[in-house]
């Protein structure tokens, strides 16, 4: 293991922030995860920063990485991992959780641990459960490590689809239909859960969208067009979540909107619109990260209805207590309403994704996007704020 930018001593010249991307994860969203992780090690600043490339394997075990972004890619159709990219099979990475000690020590059976030295920011591209909900974000908080990104309960708000919705309610945000089926209904009575199900059709009609609750990228979504394709989607949703989530779907186009903390607060990107994916019922994950849809930035809105998109993505931001960014997904009805239908307190960075594509039409490129985080989790300390 290289000693070069480690920390200096006392009376020693003082080092560049070191910055530890953390991601992988326990996720159905490990692959993604990783290949946002190869992005951001691609556009950080190295004069400016030093890197520590932290990945955790599908079973939790947090891995000393290459840093090697080329080989953090979808190749065949096929997602990256952190096996692929661990130094060792065995060796693991353990982060202090005393928060006068951010050293970060890397050990493998039968040998010495070695200190890599301190952390001074935590850059946690992990999507969904286990890293984007709260989770990872609650030790950091114990560790006294500032991160990028929203907190403990901005992040775990920002992974519940149902508490997310919740809490726009309360904050005035239009949302549409939706009903919860939590894992204890579903133990309890199994039929009356699914008559509830059906029971909502009936009330907001055919097509559903049965969601896992708590997951990203698309995955476990499928589109219901009638009843006879409703277990099957129950078992998809529940292969992720035992809670799911059903939405009534709505007429209109997807419009997405980013918000990124500048020193004056949260600004909004020019919006953009995600058109009807040809060979995809909708815009799941295959569209999103294999087949490349793309989306049309800035989106083809009235001046209008892109400023008043722009200032319901700023709303949700605050109304969720979020802090760094945040992607805010919308339906503009067939009535010109704006619909909120999620957050993601961490979207995805790889090079098509909807959010840094937004911020460099609107003027904030890839490198000073990425900077940009990193230096308002600086800014910012870790405990209640």
């Amino acid at each position: 293991m290289s000693t070069e930018n480690l920390p200096q001593s006392p009376g020693q010249p003082s080092r560049k922030p070191r910055v530890a991307v953390v991601f992988g994860g326990r996720s159905s969203e490990h692959g993604i995860s990783v290949v946002t992780a190869g992005a951001v090690l691609r556009a950080i600043d190295r004069t400016k920063y030093d890197v520590l490339p932290i990945g955790i394997t599908q079973d939790g075990r947090w891995a000393l990485t290459a840093d090697e972004p080329e080989r953090m890619a979808i190749v065949d159709r096929t997602a990256p991992n952190v096996d692929q990219l661990a130094e060792s099979s065995e060796g693991g990475v353990v982060l202090s959780v005393d928060p006068a000690n951010r050293e970060v020590v890397y050990s493998e059976p039968g040998s010495v641990p070695k200190a890599l030295g301190e952390v001074d920011v935590v850059f946690p591209v992990l999507h969904g459960p286990y890293g984007e909900d709260g989770t990872l974000q609650g030790l950091l908080e114990l560790s006294g490590v500032p991160y990028v990104g929203a907190g403990v309960l901005a992040s775990a708000v920002g992974q519940d689809k149902e508490y997310m919705k919740r809490v726009f309610t309360s904050f005035g945000l239009k949302v549409g239909p939706y009903m919860v089926i939590r894992p204890r209904e579903w133990e309890r009575d199994e039929s009356a859960a699914r008559k509830k199900i059906i029971d909502f059709a009936g009330e907001h009609g055919w097509p559903l969208f049965v969601k896992p609750a708590r997951a990203g990228s698309s995955f476990g979504i499928t589109k219901v067009d009638d009843l006879s394709g409703l277990d099957e989607a129950i078992a998809e949703a529940q292969r992720h979540d035992p809670k799911i989530i059903v939405e009534a779907a709505l007429r209109g186009r997807e419009i997405e909107c980013g918000v990124l903390e500048f020193e004056d607060g949260p600004r909004a990107s020019v919006p953009a619109e995600i058109p009807p994916v040809q060979a995809h019922a909708f815009y799941d994950f295959e569209a999103k990260y294999i087949d490349s849809a793309d989306g049309i930035v800035p989106a083809p809105l009235t001046d209008e209805q892109t400023a008043e998109v722009r200032r319901l993505a700023v709303e949700a931001f605050d109304a969720a207590s979020c802090e760094g960014l945040v992607r805010a997904d919308f339906f503009l009805t067939e009535d010109g309403e704006f619909v909120i239908n999620e957050i993601n307190t961490m979207p995805g960075f790889t090079p098509i994704s909807m959010y840094p594509r937004m911020w460099q039409e609107t003027g904030v490129g890839y490198p000073e996007l990425v900077d940009r985080l990193v230096q308002a989790a600086l800014r910012r300390s870790t405990g209640l704020r």
